[in-house]
């Protein structure tokens, strides 16, 4: 086939991590027993209450399911939010505000095929993203040939982009911001102030901000303010603002594919409109299982107490090394080791341990400069004992 009969888009997306991970270490034989924690795929037993749910409802595989989801499933997830974020009870209407979706890879990426204007006079249009990212923000920009612009997200802006430095000129062309709160991968938390900022710039300048609150029911010592409480202080107001939520990490049920998406009924309801073209839905007894999760906080809360033991792990093997530092919220370590590949070749040579360079996770920016570049990703999805013996494994091949 010719190069003609393919979107040249795909040719502008930078290497995805993985297959590039998987290129660094080709050759390099583990120097012990493999272990992964490179990916943020948790490992904790998924409750019971996913098989029960499913298997009570398997009569409705025979059927196609809503795209707008159950009427149970979206009051469970409105019931969620108001008990997360304690917002007033008749603030989100279940029909207008919430749109369940198959996992929010998915979402994340369709958001800017609905809200980013295509062949309009004037500058491009420009999506902004922290940097580093989840790297399907970057997918939503190029591949609906927007200019991405990434922001740095370093130690020196406490991992979160620095909002000062955004000029009025780019904040005007902007119709997309992505920001992930906790972050992944350093943990980062936007503060209410921090939120309050980011939202009023979305209204002045009319773009649309897209939380990534994936992540925010792992946290260390305090729950993450989320957009939505922002939201509920300015009177219920959510022009302009999406959120983001999964059952990935929440409820250690990635392979379930199931997540939401709450704010603007005006954009809700476009999103749905586009939706309904070319997504895929949440099978009906999937949707059985999410209702009841989304139902339960006890799971999350045991969940989330795992991912705090493992911390205090990598609190005890680390101590002061390596610019460890205990995240606020998520599950991984994000730490400095100087050169992010060698360091990463190293742990896998001596190690047997698989983690990925920072900079893989980043982009470089005009100016040359990968914010990435000195940082390893650490996953803390297994179980304790496994935790402490890969953990024990980085240092010791750090140390060398």
């Amino acid at each position: 086939m010719t190069t003609t009969m393919f979107n040249e888009r795909l040719d502008q997306l930078p290497a995805y991590p993985f297959p590039r991970l998987a290129a660094l270490l080709d050759g390099i034989k583990p120097g012990q027993s493999p272990l992964v924690m490179s990916i943020g795929e948790p490992q904790h037993e998924p409750p019971a209450m996913i098989t029960e749910a499913m298997v009570k409802h398997a009569s409705l595989w025979h059927k196609y399911p809503p795209g707008s989801g159950t009427p149970e499933l979206r009051d469970a997830i409105k019931n969620w939010l108001d008990r997360r974020y304690n917002l007033p009870t008749d603030m989100i209407n279940r029909d207008d505000h919430v749109l369940p979706v198959a996992g929010t890879r998915e979402a994340l990426y369709l958001i800017a095929t609905t809200v980013i204007p295509q062949d309009q006079p004037g500058p491009k249009p420009k999506v902004l993203l922290p940097n580093p990212f989840y790297q399907v923000y970057c997918g939503a920009a190029v591949l609906n040939d927007a200019e991405m612009v990434p922001l740095a997200a370093g130690p020196e802006t406490n991992f979160l982009p620095d909002l000062d430095q955004i000029d009025t000129e780019t904040l005007d062309a902007c119709r997309l911001f992505f920001l992930c709160s906790p972050a992944n991968p350093q943990g980062a938390i936007a503060s209410r102030d921090y939120l309050e900022r980011i939202i009023g710039l979305a209204r002045k300048h009319d773009f649309v901000l897209a939380m990534d609150e994936c992540y925010a029911d792992i946290y260390d010592k305090k729950a993450p303010v989320g957009a939505l409480e922002i939201c509920a202080a300015q009177g219920g107001n959510m022009d302009n603002v999406l959120v983001f939520h999964s059952l990935s990490k929440r409820s250690s049920a990635p392979g379930l594919r199931s997540g939401f998406v709450a704010g603007d009924a005006k954009i809700v309801k476009r999103f749905t409109a586009l939706r309904s073209y070319c997504s895929a839905t949440i099978p009906m007894p999937v949707m059985a299982a999410s209702t009841a999760l989304w139902n339960d906080d006890a799971h999350a809360e045991e969940n989330r107490d795992l991912y705090r033991a493992k911390i205090d792990i990598a609190e005890d093997v680390f101590g002061n090394r390596f610019g460890f530092y205990r995240p606020p919220g998520g599950f991984f370590l994000w730490l400095d080791v100087g050169d992010d590949e060698a360091a990463t070749k190293k742990i896998w040579k001596e190690a047997g341990v698989k983690v990925i360079p920072g900079s893989y996770l980043s982009i470089t920016d005009a100016n040359g400069n990968n914010p990435g570049k000195q940082f390893i990703r650490i996953a803390l999805v297994h179980d304790l004992e496994t935790t402490r013996d890969g953990l024990t494994r980085i240092a010791k091949a750090l140390e060398s």
